[in-house]
């Protein structure tokens, strides 16, 4: 189950974010990485301004040697590769390379100008987070100035919503293959029908919270181990905040409810997270019927 790992790169800050979280990812889960670089094809230009061939050649060739640049200061260890790409939007090549090398995972960076160590959507993010087949990982800025390594914890948001045995299968997949022990937090204060009271949503979360750490248990290899920790606080971006969490591990979110099957749709709650997320963040798609976290 390790696929590759496919990153949606530039020649700026963004891309090098992404591409320092795709080696990461990359080398914890001992798969090959593949650097994108996606070109708008002729459908995409003025019918008045037909392009060149020399012109062409040019941008295509620019493209190459940022991305041989690009993977020459890549660890050296990583099997790593680049390609130029041609599609109507950046995010579509990507989905495309993605299934092309059957990618566990698509990499991309945060905006430009956004807050060192945070999440900022800019507009390819948002177009993949609204139709990708495949998980999103999205590299907070800055993440290219982080000496992490490998990926130290994997840690899942896991819910009530119909669907989040997909979430859930998914992170301890990825704790599995990556060797990693997994945390779980509960967002279930934030997803219960409101007007429950105090006692009774405490009793709710505590029992969803031991069901899921029973299953998890069960599911991760041997020497691995799942631990449930309550997300505090009196909101979500209250909660994300006053988590404890290590340099270089990621969270994992479901996709929301709205989403067609098999593809994402980033939600209200995951939106809120990242807000105040500090680490990355992969989106899941639906593969069964609703999503973990809307």
């Amino acid at each position: 189950m390790t696929g590759s790992v496919v990153v949606g790169y530039t020649a700026t800050d963004t891309g090098a974010d992404a591409a320092a979280l795709g080696a990461r990812l990359a080398r914890s889960l001992g798969a090959t990485l593949h650097l994108v670089i996606v070109l708008p094809n002729e459908g995409t230009r003025s019918a008045a301004v037909p392009p060149e061939r020399a012109y062409e050649e040019h941008i295509r060739g620019q493209a190459k040697k940022w991305l041989a640049d690009a993977i020459v200061r890549l660890p050296q260890e990583l099997t790593r590769n680049g390609h130029v790409r041609f599609a109507e939007s950046f995010a579509e090549g990507l989905i495309a390379a993605g299934e092309e090398f059957d990618a566990r995972v698509i990499v991309v960076g945060a905006a430009g100008g956004g807050i060192l160590g945070r999440h900022r959507l800019g507009s390819v993010a948002s177009e993949l987070l609204h139709s990708s087949t495949i998980p999103v990982a999205l590299a907070p800025v800055g993440s290219a100035q982080q000496d992490d390594h490998v990926i130290p914890r994997v840690t899942v948001a896991v819910g009530t919503r119909p669907g989040a045995d997909a979430l859930l299968d998914e992170a301890v997949a990825l704790a599995g293959d990556t060797g990693v022990d997994l945390r779980l937090v509960s967002l279930v204060p934030f997803d219960v029908p409101p007007g429950l009271d105090t006692g009774a949503l405490r009793v709710v979360g505590d029992e969803h919270s031991q069901e899921v750490l029973a299953v998890a248990s069960e599911l991760l290899p041997d020497g691995r181990t799942a631990v449930v920790e309550k997300a505090p606080g009196d909101s979500v971006e209250d909660a994300v905040a006053h988590l404890s969490w290590l340099p270089g591990e990621v969270l994992l979110v479901g996709s929301s409810r709205l989403a067609q099957p098999r593809r994402l749709f980033l939600g209200s709650t995951a939106a809120k997270m990242l807000h105040e997320l500090p680490v990355p963040m992969i989106v899941v798609p639906r593969t069964r019927a609703e999503a973990g976290v809307r």
